[in-house]
């Protein structure tokens, strides 16, 4: 059974609409822990412990961006670990293990980032994030890439939020109906 870590910044999510920005950022990172916990243990990365939902584990964020943050949450991983990222509320318990059984592997976004890793091995984990971060964690270790439509649906914007509608885990859905 898997680890998974999510890091978190309720902050990080500028592009969407001021309106509901925090409220996205708490239900997407709801939806994407309901999804992680039937998967295996799950801790969540983040300097915000009070939108941590029960029954996740609260890592603290060290504060020097998304790598620092996926290493402190490895760094209390023994054995295969998961890095999901918290904007994902497409993400299924099925997605998760999908990416989980396919060993060193990566989920990349449509913009050549990275929303998900697969790490067997939590320590061949290098802090590659930004553009173009799938292929310089391709270049670092053989990853291979997983495609998965739940696992690429990366949330940063309202229009985001509208081409995913139908695939939204049930928080972010419940919150664009009552917003809309």
């Amino acid at each position: 059974m898997p680890t998974i870590v999510i890091p978190y910044r309720g902050d990080a999510k500028r592009r969407l609409p001021a309106a509901i920005r925090a409220a996205a950022a708490v239900a997407m990172l709801g939806d994407v822990v309901s999804a992680a916990l039937e998967v295996g243990r799950v801790l969540v990365v983040t300097d915000d412990s009070a939108v941590v939902p029960p029954c996740a584990e609260v890592v603290p964020d060290p504060g020097n961006g998304l790598g620092a943050a996926v290493a402190a949450g490895l760094a209390r991983v023994e054995g295969h670990a998961l890095v999901v990222n918290a904007d994902l509320p497409c993400a299924t318990p099925a997605a998760i293990a999908r990416l989980a059984a396919a060993g060193l592997a990566l989920v990349e976004a449509e913009d050549g980032t990275t929303n998900a890793l697969s790490l067997p091995d939590p320590s061949v984990f290098a802090p590659l994030y930004g553009p173009g971060s799938a292929a310089r964690f391709r270049a670092q270790a053989p990853f291979a890439t997983v495609a998965s439509p739940e696992l690429e649906a990366d949330v940063d914007t309202g229009e985001d939020l509208e081409r995913y509608a139908p695939l939204l885990g049930s928080r972010t859905r419940s919150l664009l109906a009552v917003t809309a």
